[in-house]
């Protein structure tokens, strides 16, 4: 309270004028061209994948290509390096590297109507991004059935002793055209096909088997008649030798005989 014991009075409240809040101000990063930017990820070549971008400019990873749509319809081919980026676009990247296609064991009927089992492996690359992209939705799969139908062909007029043969001239060249004639269709080069494992029926290998182990025996008796007739020859040549010198023979026995033997020997009188 004050001295006099009076109350002050309360102060009034006053109501200020509120003041207009200042706009909303958006403040944004802008990547340009020589900004840090992220570490590209690996490209499957089985994925669409988008390139590296700023607002200005695109990046095409190396031993790629990128095809360019533009409100989806085809725009251009984007090689690899920093291309300008126009709105409206989207990209589709594709590897150029080579990759190996594998083809599973395949049971090939033979001309003597034996199945034979083959394998290959075809080396492959991209040659045309853009049908690459849009003539099939797995050009692999094109190129598989492809390869297939080739070994197939071109294995069918062999007997299965000439397939299973080592080093036999397989008709790989004729197959190499043959597939590389579908996958040109859908943007792939074939670059080599190799026949890997061959695998012959059973009672072939087994027949096999035999001549292999009839060709060893007789190489194993013919060795041992050869030791005979040469173990036979010296003996006859130490009979003769012992013939003409009866008395090489007689010490020759004397010799030969064991240890805690008893000799005699008897004197002719002159």
């Amino acid at each position: 309270g004050t001295p006099s014991g009076e109350r002050m009075p309360r102060p009034r409240h006053t109501t200020s004028p509120r003041l207009p809040r200042p706009p909303a101000v958006v403040v944004a990063r802008l990547l340009t061209a020589g900004s840090a930017r992220a570490p590209v990820r690996p490209v499957d070549p089985h994925r669409e994948e988008v390139p590296e971008m700023s607002l200005f400019t695109i990046t095409v990873p190396a031993h790629t290509t990128a095809v360019q749509y533009r409100h989806g319809a085809f725009d251009t081919v984007l090689e690899s390096g920093r291309h300008p980026l126009r709105s409206g676009t989207t990209r589709v990247l594709v590897e150029r590297r080579e990759t190996l296609l594998p083809l599973a064991l395949q049971d090939i009927l033979s001309a003597d109507g034996l199945s034979v089992r083959v394998s290959a492996t075809l080396r492959l690359s991209v040659a045309d991004p853009v049908a690459f992209v849009e003539k099939s939705a797995d050009p692999y799969a094109v190129v598989y059935l492809a390869a297939q139908v080739a070994l197939r062909e071109g294995l069918a007029g062999l007997s299965a002793e000439e397939i299973g043969q080592r080093g036999a001239p397989l008709p790989v060249a004729a197959m190499t055209e043959a597939v590389g004639a579908v996958a040109a269709t859908v943007g792939l080069a074939v670059l080599e096909i190799v026949v890997k494992d061959i695998v012959l029926p059973p009672d072939l290998r087994a027949a096999q088997l035999e001549v292999v182990t009839a060709r060893a025996r007789g190489l194993a008796r013919l060795e041992a008649a050869r030791a005979e007739t040469a173990a036979l020859r010296t003996l006859a040549n130490g009979a003769a030798l012992l013939d003409k010198h009866p008395a090489l023979a007689r010490l020759r026995l004397v010799q030969s005989a064991p240890y805690g033997s008893q000799v005699v020997v008897k004197v002719k009188d002159a």
